[in-house]
């Protein structure tokens, strides 16, 4: 009943910007924590950002510096700003959300988005 979607992807020359969103949707109480995760073949999973109700964020390394993670809660919506991309960023991105269904619920449900697909080029 809940659904994330993504977009914003796409391809991007090395050295570009690109701007990725997830939008949350559906039988919604509220939004904890909220996060970025991407997948490239050959790779391992790796977590990009994360970011709290409250705005804290915490980045990978590999992005650090380069990636913005950002949230409009009035709208359930996360945006990953991506600036000075490099090759090795070319991955599917997918969003996560640790989301309460009601206001009598004791746990937070982890929701996955379908991803989107970021190539850049060399």
């Amino acid at each position: 009943q809940v659904q994330l979607v993504e977009s914003g992807g796409g391809l991007v020359q090395a050295g570009g910007s690109l701007r990725v969103s997830c939008a949350a949707s559906g039988s919604i109480f509220s939004i904890n924590a909220m996060g970025w995760i991407r997948q490239a073949p050959g790779k391992q999973r790796e977590l990009v950002a994360t970011i709290t109700s409250s705005g804290r964020t915490n980045y990978a390394d590999s992005v650090k510096g380069r990636f913005t993670i950002s949230r409009d809660n009035a709208k359930n919506t996360m945006y990953l700003q991506m600036n000075s991309l490099r090759p090795e960023d070319t991955a599917v991105y997918y969003c996560n959300a640790d989301v309460l269904l009601d206001a009598y619920a004791t746990r937070w449900t982890d929701f996955w988005g379908q991803g989107t697909q970021v190539t850049v080029s060399s």
